[in-house]
């Protein structure tokens, strides 16, 4: 799932390769999506490429690969307005996150959310919202059509959902393509925290959070991605990264 101009960006980089034989400039991708300035599409080709739906080739000017294309209707965000998204782990303050990894075949039909206490024992049915490099905002799925069991101990207090991570940016994290994440949510992480954060109200996405000053900084845990450098109003936190499911 895309969000309308990362769908519109991959598909007018498509059509000129096959017209041209070669990637279109920034300036003329600029005015293809109406665009102020090309900073913009940087962004927009960065997540492209950390959803796999571009590849970049190195040492070579305007060279772009389309790996894939969105699948299905639904494969564009919808528009609807959205609060922030943000998440992290115990101790991740440090810096350092290991995941709780629990293999196996997982499932629901429940509606869950808010949990007082569990113990081992326990079972809880989590939303599962989709896909967390999709760039839908969370508030807007509303009506999930999954849910995945979760053994309560993994949780503690709170309101807790599932996403379905899509991409590699986090595998130095021990966070893989196709995990199921469980995010506590919340409004606001400790630097260092691994948390699922919403830019500009209209990107999701998965990274380490790192403050200095006014800025704030996305980070991934996998040295072929950049850091991302924001203003303090242009990221907001949606949840905090607690565990993961993991099915082989």
């Amino acid at each position: 799932m895309l969000t309308k101009k990362q769908h519109q960006l991959l598909l007018f980089i498509r059509d000129r390769m096959a017209r041209d034989g070669v990637a279109p400039s920034f300036d003329e991708m600029k005015e293809a999506l109406k665009l102020r300035s090309k900073s913009g599409i940087h962004r927009l080709i960065m997540a492209l490429e950390e959803r796999g739906f571009l590849r970049r080739l190195p040492h070579r000017a305007r060279a772009l690969e389309v790996v894939k294309l969105p699948e299905g209707p639904g494969s564009m965000a919808g528009s609807a307005p959205a609060s922030g998204v943000s998440g992290g782990t115990s101790g991740a303050a440090k810096g350092n996150f290991t995941p709780n990894v629990i293999t196996g075949n997982f499932s629901g039909a429940m509606p869950g959310a808010s949990i007082k206490a569990a113990s081992m024992q326990d079972s809880i049915e989590l939303p599962l919202y989709g896909k967390i490099a999709a760039g839908t905002p969370i508030e807007a799925l509303r009506n999930p059509c999954e849910h995945v069991s979760v053994p309560g101990a993994l949780l503690g207090t709170g309101d807790h959902y599932a996403l379905t991570v899509e991409g590699d940016s986090m595998i130095d994290a021990g966070i893989h393509d196709g995990d199921t994440i469980l995010i506590k949510r919340c409004e606001s992480a400790d630097n260092g925290a691994i948390v699922v954060a919403l830019v500009d109200n209209e990107e999701a996405t998965l990274k380490r959070l790192r403050r200095k000053g006014e800025t704030v900084a996305l980070e991934p845990a996998n040295k072929l991605y950049e850091t991302r450098i924001f203003g303090p109003d242009r990221v907001r936190v949606q949840g905090r990264l607690v565990g993961l499911l993991r099915r082989y």
